[in-house]
């Protein structure tokens, strides 16, 4: 019986630097300089090597480049709510998708951290701070977690979406004009007609909704109208709902209600069809964000907050505040825009 021979066959062994630089024809430390985007390297070297890394098929070894470089190649988007209303809200969507487009480009890799509010903040902070990432881009910022101190004392290139509290840390951030989107919604319902309005604000320990409500309240003494109802909301629908409840009991003839979000503003027109009043016949309804487009709901009066545009742009301050910690840190503020639809009609 004949056997069977099996004989092996060699693998190739990955190209090494060395390799990389003998094709060239350079030194090793002119190779790597080129492979790591250094400088001091010409425009011939360089083109050599590119073609060397093609011919060879050299893929570098990125634990060894993090050691030269102290490049992790991530940045970690933090994002502080509970894991339900990340995964249901279409405004963390939009900032993923905007964050996602900013690195499409690069070799940055996202690195997605939920630290729930009222949680542990302290715990996200060290992971930032301990060179597992380049930078970080936080969002749904809560006055009481600290980040804002903690990551200007860092030293961690870091971009906020939405204003922090404390602005003099030389922190940089992306905004939409919250105040100003308070203000349209205000002189809007009053422009319809409206004399009686409350708002529902979103919580109270977060710029943004802080911002709305000045807006609103300055929006009101130019339309010439008294303070209505506040209550305070949680971006949520069910949240959006109760506070629209605290609203009604307060002055049962409201007939114009701005929330500060349209998933609290759904909440909104569900309370008010609960309790036997019509949207916009009975009461005209604004939210902010411009995200909902459920089918078959009542298309909703809004204030368009571009966050796609926002997140994209707040990616890419932050690879320019990666590759140079000098760079412009003076705040992007995007423009409020008031989008008219049924909610208000009158």
């Amino acid at each position: 019986m004949s056997e069977k021979i099996h004989r092996s066959v060699p693998v190739r062994p990955s190209p090494t630097l060395e390799d990389l630089a003998t094709a060239a024809g350079v030194s090793r430390s002119t190779a790597s300089r080129a492979i790591n985007g250094g400088s001091r390297v010409s425009p011939e070297a360089q083109a050599a090597v590119d073609a060397a890394v093609v011919s060879l098929g050299y893929t570098p070894n990125r634990a060894a480049r993090s050691l030269v470089t102290r490049r992790t190649s991530s940045i970690a988007l933090v994002i502080n709510e509970p894991d339900a209303r990340v995964m249901m809200d279409p405004f963390f969507a939009a900032v993923i998708t905007g964050v996602t487009e900013a690195l499409r480009e690069t070799e940055m890799q996202l690195v997605l951290l939920m630290s729930r509010a009222g949680g542990d903040a302290s715990r996200t902070v060290r992971y930032l701070r301990g060179g597992h990432v380049d930078g970080a881009i936080v969002v749904s910022h809560h006055k009481a977690d600290g980040w804002t101190e903690d990551l200007a004392a860092s030293g961690l290139p870091t971009v906020f979406i939405g204003r922090p509290w404390d602005t003099g840390l030389g922190i940089h951030y992306v905004d939409v004009d919250s105040f100003e989107g308070g203000r349209l919604a205000a002189l809007h319902l009053a422009a319809t007609g409206r004399t009686r309005l409350g708002t529902v604000t979103g919580p109270l320990d977060m710029t943004a909704a802080v911002d709305r409500l000045a807006g609103w309240n300055t929006g009101l003494r130019e339309a010439g109208l008294p303070p209505g109802p506040v209550a305070e909301g949680d971006f949520t629908t069910p949240g959006g709902a109760e506070a629209a409840a605290l609203l009604l009991a307060e002055d049962e003839g409201l007939d114009g209600i701005f929330a500060a979000s349209d998933i609290m503003a759904r909440g909104v027109i569900m309370a008010l069809q609960a309790s036997g009043r019509s949207v916009p016949e009975d009461v005209g309804v604004v939210g902010f964000d411009n995200h909902l487009t459920a089918p078959g709901e009542l298309p909703l009066t809004t204030i368009n907050q571009p966050m796609v545009e926002t997140a994209t742009k707040a990616g890419r301050l932050l690879l320019a505040d990666i590759e140079d910690t000098r760079s412009n840190r003076d705040p992007v503020i995007f423009p409020a825009r008031l989008v008219m639809r049924a909610s208000t009609a009158v």
